[in-house]
Protein backbone atom coordinates (compact mmCIF):
# COMPACT_ATOMS: atom_id res chain seq x y z
CA UNK A 1 0.00 0.00 0.00
CA UNK A 2 1.57 3.27 -0.65
CA UNK A 3 1.39 6.57 1.48
CA UNK A 4 2.90 9.41 1.42
CA UNK A 5 3.16 12.11 4.05
CA UNK A 6 4.06 15.45 4.09
CA UNK A 7 5.84 17.52 6.41
CA UNK A 8 7.53 21.29 6.58
CA UNK A 9 4.78 23.47 5.72
CA UNK A 10 4.08 26.77 7.39
CA UNK A 11 3.62 30.53 7.51
CA UNK A 12 6.33 32.90 6.40
CA UNK A 13 6.74 36.40 5.04
CA UNK A 14 7.37 37.44 1.41
CA UNK A 15 10.62 36.53 1.08
CA UNK A 16 11.13 33.80 3.07
CA UNK A 17 11.61 30.19 2.81
CA UNK A 18 10.34 26.96 3.83
CA UNK A 19 11.50 23.10 3.15
CA UNK A 20 8.63 20.21 2.27
CA UNK A 21 9.27 17.13 2.80
CA UNK A 22 7.44 14.03 2.04
CA UNK A 23 7.62 10.50 3.34
CA UNK A 24 7.11 8.18 0.65
CA UNK A 25 6.27 4.09 1.44
CA UNK A 26 4.74 1.35 -0.70
CA UNK A 27 7.35 -0.56 -3.59
CA UNK A 28 6.61 1.28 -6.29
CA UNK A 29 7.00 4.76 -4.98
CA UNK A 30 11.09 4.37 -5.30
CA UNK A 31 10.52 3.21 -9.15
CA UNK A 32 7.93 6.07 -10.49
CA UNK A 33 7.89 9.79 -10.94
CA UNK A 34 6.81 12.14 -7.83
CA UNK A 35 5.78 15.25 -8.55
CA UNK A 36 4.79 18.63 -5.87
CA UNK A 37 1.05 19.86 -6.93
CA UNK A 38 -0.64 23.24 -5.17
CA UNK A 39 -4.01 23.74 -4.98
CA UNK A 40 -6.16 26.16 -2.87
CA UNK A 41 -9.81 26.37 -2.62
CA UNK A 42 -11.76 28.08 -5.98
CA UNK A 43 -8.41 28.10 -7.69
CA UNK A 44 -7.65 25.63 -10.32
CA UNK A 45 -5.03 23.19 -9.51
CA UNK A 46 -1.55 23.65 -10.36
CA UNK A 47 1.45 21.78 -11.06
CA UNK A 48 4.68 22.65 -9.18
CA UNK A 49 7.59 20.16 -9.98
CA UNK A 50 8.29 16.89 -11.19
CA UNK A 51 11.41 14.66 -10.61
CA UNK A 52 11.85 11.43 -12.75
CA UNK A 53 13.41 8.19 -11.62
CA UNK A 54 16.73 9.60 -13.45
CA UNK A 55 16.57 12.48 -11.23
CA UNK A 56 15.68 15.10 -14.63
CA UNK A 57 13.24 17.61 -12.71
CA UNK A 58 10.10 19.79 -14.38
CA UNK A 59 9.37 22.83 -13.21
CA UNK A 60 6.25 25.62 -13.14
CA UNK A 61 7.49 28.62 -14.76
CA UNK A 62 5.95 30.49 -11.73
CA UNK A 63 8.70 28.44 -9.20
CA UNK A 64 11.80 28.52 -11.65
CA UNK A 65 14.28 29.69 -9.74
CA UNK A 66 12.71 29.97 -6.58
CA UNK A 67 11.91 25.81 -5.77
CA UNK A 68 14.11 23.40 -5.85
CA UNK A 69 12.59 19.34 -6.18
CA UNK A 70 15.16 16.91 -5.02
CA UNK A 71 14.47 13.16 -3.53
CA UNK A 72 16.60 10.72 -1.35
CA UNK A 73 16.42 7.64 -3.29
CA UNK A 74 17.95 5.66 -0.18
CA UNK A 75 15.53 6.83 2.24
CA UNK A 76 12.52 7.69 -0.69
CA UNK A 77 11.79 11.08 0.72
CA UNK A 78 10.94 13.51 -1.52
CA UNK A 79 11.84 17.15 -0.68
CA UNK A 80 10.22 20.74 -1.87
CA UNK A 81 13.27 23.71 -1.27
CA UNK A 82 10.92 26.97 -1.35
CA UNK A 83 13.06 30.12 -1.47
CA UNK A 84 11.78 33.97 -2.08
CA UNK A 85 8.42 33.05 -1.33
CA UNK A 86 5.42 35.07 -2.44
CA UNK A 87 1.88 35.84 -1.33
CA UNK A 88 0.62 34.11 -4.75
CA UNK A 89 2.48 30.85 -3.18
CA UNK A 90 -0.12 30.48 -0.70
CA UNK A 91 -1.76 27.15 -1.39
CA UNK A 92 -1.73 23.61 0.10
CA UNK A 93 0.48 21.60 -1.04
CA UNK A 94 0.68 17.76 -2.22
CA UNK A 95 3.09 15.05 -2.33
CA UNK A 96 1.95 12.77 -5.31
CA UNK A 97 3.94 9.71 -7.07
CA UNK A 98 2.39 8.01 -10.36
CA UNK A 99 0.25 5.02 -10.36
CA UNK A 100 2.05 2.99 -12.38
CA UNK A 101 0.25 1.90 -15.82
CA UNK A 102 1.22 1.42 -19.58
CA UNK A 103 -0.92 4.58 -20.34
CA UNK A 104 0.79 6.51 -16.84
CA UNK A 105 1.41 10.44 -18.92
CA UNK A 106 5.05 10.79 -18.96
CA UNK A 107 6.69 12.46 -16.47
CA UNK A 108 6.20 16.18 -16.04
CA UNK A 109 3.15 16.05 -18.32
CA UNK A 110 1.04 18.97 -16.71
CA UNK A 111 3.99 21.50 -17.78
CA UNK A 112 2.86 20.66 -21.19
CA UNK A 113 -0.73 21.45 -20.83
CA UNK A 114 -1.88 17.66 -20.36
CA UNK A 115 -4.64 17.23 -17.86
CA UNK A 116 -4.07 15.63 -14.24
CA UNK A 117 -6.45 12.75 -13.28
CA UNK A 118 -6.82 11.91 -9.39
CA UNK A 119 -6.05 8.20 -10.53
CA UNK A 120 -3.02 8.60 -12.06
CA UNK A 121 -1.43 9.63 -9.03
CA UNK A 122 -0.87 8.52 -5.25
CA UNK A 123 -1.94 11.76 -3.08
CA UNK A 124 -0.69 13.05 0.13
CA UNK A 125 -2.67 14.23 2.71
CA UNK A 126 -1.13 17.90 1.85
CA UNK A 127 0.63 20.32 3.99
CA UNK A 128 -0.38 24.15 4.19
CA UNK A 129 2.26 26.95 3.21
CA UNK A 130 0.93 30.77 3.62
CA UNK A 131 2.93 33.75 2.69
CA UNK A 132 2.12 36.86 4.38
CA UNK A 133 2.91 40.46 2.47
Amino acid sequence: QVRLMESGGGSVQTGGSLSLSCVASGSTTSRVCMTWFRQRPGKEREGVASIDLDGSVTYADSVKGRFTTSKDYAKNILYLQMNSLKPEDTDMYYCTADVPSPDAPFCGSWSRGAPVSNGDYYWGQGTQVTVSS
